[in-house]
């Protein structure tokens, strides 16, 4: 008796364990009984029927698939190598947990291929050129038509990206030739524009060069015209009489040099500078007669 009390104390014991769940904080249940939605369970303990109760954990945090590479045929018929990934993540709420498991069976393959088509859709109207260089229209486009197709599964995209857009091997080398002629044919007009500028900066150097010098030239020529105005006037005002008094002198010297006899009237200022010289006063002619 003791042993079948020690079997079942055992055996419940053992049933007790097989309900124990634990759930993480990434991490949400869905709680089955007898196949059918019994309720949500969040993070922490909880504690199930055995055999009759089933639970089904979902991932909430953000995750990623990667779309797989996949050749695709551009609008000017050319095979490009294309991948790309899709960032996404279960919202917690109880409704979005559901409907990720009950709206859609394998979301994360789900995505995988309704990504691959979605590029396909694309990169198929573009070129390989505007395909590589509109990535960020590319990703907007996919991203949108994503979160439209898997609004109903419970599901967020948070972003996606495009790993690589490859073109075939012959005609990448070609494109890094004309990259590459493009890049020297840019490099040549900056060297002959930045030529040009130092060529610009020279001649106008020459010409303030050449400005300050002409400058310099009609300063110069403004002082020395300046200067002889003001000889003029200081002759004009000064010397003109005394020019002609001199030149008087000199022919009184050449008449004495001869011994010629001259005739000066008296109270003339020629005789007051004669008699100044010869260290004598004029005569007076009235006090003579006298």
């Amino acid at each position: 008796m003791e042993t079948i009390v020690l079997f079942i104390v055992i055996g419940i014991i053992i049933f007790l364990f097989l309900g124990v769940r634990i759930i993480r904080p990434t991490h949400r249940g869905l709680i089955e009984r007898l196949g059918k939605y019994h309720n949500y369970a969040n993070p922490g303990f909880h504690w199930i029927i055995p055999f009759i109760d089933r639970m089904f954990l979902v991932n909430t945090t953000e995750q990623m698939v990667d779309a797989e590479p996949q050749e695709i045929i551009t609008n000017d018929n050319l095979n490009a190598r294309v991948d790309a990934q899709v960032y996404f993540k279960v919202t917690e709420c109880e409704e979005s947990v559901k409907n990720s498991q009950y709206n859609v069976n394998n979301y994360k393959w789900q995505i995988v291929n309704l990504a691959r088509t979605t590029l396909r859709n694309i990169i198929g109207t573009l070129t390989l050129k505007s395909a590589n260089s509109e990535r960020g229209k590319i990703n907007a486009e996919l991203h949108k038509t994503l979160c439209e197709e898997t609004k109903s599964w419970g599901i967020e995209i948070v972003r996606t990206e495009l790993k690589e857009i490859d073109p075939p091997k012959d005609v990448q080398e070609t494109m890094n030739k004309v990259v590459k002629a493009e890049n020297e044919k840019i490099a040549a007009i900056d060297y002959a524009t930045a030529a040009e500028t130092v060529a610009d900066g020279v001649k106008r150097a020459k010409i303030k060069e050449a400005e300050g010098y002409k400058q310099s030239k009609i300063l110069h020529a403004e002082g020395e015209a300046e200067a002889i105005k003001l000889v003029n006037e200081a002759a004009d005002k000064y010397f003109t009489g005394n020019a002609q008094l001199l030149k008087k002198l000199e022919t009184v010297e050449a008449s004495l040099k001869t011994n010629a006899k001259i005739v000066i009237p008296t109270g003339t200022e020629l005789v007051n500078v004669i008699g100044e010289m010869a260290g004598v006063l004029p005569l007076d002619i009235k006090k003579e007669k006298v």
